[in-house]
């Protein structure tokens, strides 16, 4: 490394280690919020009645457990409230729960409206055995007359509720993408299926059976299908930040416990930065990127239960070295390319803090078990989350 490299690294180290030791910057809050306004937020619309598996289904999505989702709601219309994951700061994606359906008369003009401008995805959650939904499907042709273009992805939950008998195992591989269904899957269930999928022939649906249970109900694995909703998702909502949500393979060797709880949040400040990394003066955005990587690291340690402290974050930067320097002077280079440069620097700034993200949650992984990971290994782990993401990233953009 020539004396020069040295200097930019420090610099970088420096920069960032007094966004993390000082007082929150002045007016941090109210210019993130300036931003925060600009990035997409998908919402993802549940329509269904009352244990129809809404509440399970985004547990599923998210990865949360049942408590933090309840405890996450909050109202927004008279019939409906929303959920905002990971958190309504640093919201990633937003699901909406319609409470009325089948309950009384329901109107969706009033959720209708709160939803104008926002992304959409409507996801129609029925139990399979349900046979009374006659309300659900009267909401959702009156939504896709008045949003045709708004996606629709049918829900089909409890499968084990159409199995013969209660020692029967889910089906696999995964069979319910095949038309006609193999014969394997009960002949009832078969019917009950195919009987709700007519309900919609008129409109342009995606069908997806899933059992999402819990492990004491002894059906395995407890997240039946979600690997197809997800496919399904992405076939009609391409976006980075839901192929973020899902994770990538070469990480998953490296989740512990704690990274898993930590991804969602690594993903959240990551978009948030991909905005605020996107300002196109040179420089201004610097602090702000710098100020959203503190707060994340900071988040981080939380989660590991561990306190962010100088001589943690002075090895963490040793061990990493000068990989974060080039990304951040470069993203700052790119903003003299007008309009294209300011895209891509909030890509690189979005990317490069997933990556950062990431890396830490090794090392601090290495700091529980009283093993530290070297620098080959935590260059390598930030290599590939950065070019992860930004892969990602570039396609919510195109």
């Amino acid at each position: 490394m020539t004396i020069a490299d040295r200097w930019r690294t420090s610099w970088t180290w420096n920069r960032l280690g007094k966004a993390l030791f000082s007082p929150k910057p002045e007016g941090l809050d109210a210019k993130l919020e300036q931003v925060k306004p600009h990035l997409p937020v998908p919402v993802f619309w549940l329509l269904g009645k009352t244990q129809s598996g809404k509440t399970s289904l985004i547990r599923a999505l998210t990865g949360s457990d049942t408590a933090e989702i309840g405890n996450g709601f909050q109202p927004c219309t008279r019939s409906s409230r929303f959920y905002d994951f990971p958190s309504r700061s640093h919201p990633m994606i937003r699901f909406l729960d319609t409470r009325g359906i089948g309950e009384a008369t329901y109107d969706p003009s009033e959720d209708l409206a709160w939803c104008a401008g926002q992304a959409h995805l409507l996801l129609v959650v029925l139990r399979a055995l349900d046979m009374n939904q006659a309300e659900v499907v009267a909401a959702v042709q009156e939504i896709h007359a008045q949003h045709p273009h708004w996606p629709i992805v049918v829900v089909q939950t409890s499968l084990h509720e159409g199995y013969p008998t209660t020692d029967v195992e889910h089906i696999q591989p995964y069979p319910y993408q095949q038309t006609p269904f193999p014969a394997a899957v009960p002949h009832a269930l078969t019917q009950v299926l195919l009987h709700q999928r007519d309900w919609f022939k008129s409109l342009p649906v995606h069908f997806v059976p899933v059992d999402f249970t819990q492990a004491e109900d002894g059906y395995h694995p407890v997240d039946y299908g979600l690997d197809a909703l997800w496919e399904s998702i992405e076939t009609v909502l391409p976006a980075g930040v839901i192929g973020l949500l899902r994770g990538s393979e070469q990480h998953r060797e490296l989740l512990d416990f704690h990274a898993q709880h930590a991804h969602p949040h690594i993903i959240g400040y990551a978009v948030l930065n991909a905005g605020v990394g996107a300002i196109p003066l040179p420089a201004v955005g610097l602090p702000l990127v710098l100020a959203v990587q503190a707060k994340l690291f900071h988040s981080i340690a939380s989660i590991y239960g561990l306190e962010l402290t100088r001589r943690l974050y002075a090895e963490f930067t040793t061990l990493l070295g000068a990989g974060i320097t080039a990304g951040l002077l470069g993203r700052e280079l790119l903003k003299l390319i007008p309009v294209y440069g300011w895209a891509v620097a909030g890509v690189y700034s979005g990317a490069m803090t997933y990556a950062l993200g990431k890396a830490f949650c090794v090392y601090l992984y290495g700091v529980k078990r009283g093993a530290l990971p070297d620098h080959t290994t935590l260059q390598k782990v930030y290599d590939e989350a950065f070019v992860h993401a930004r892969q990602l990233l570039k396609s919510r953009n195109d």
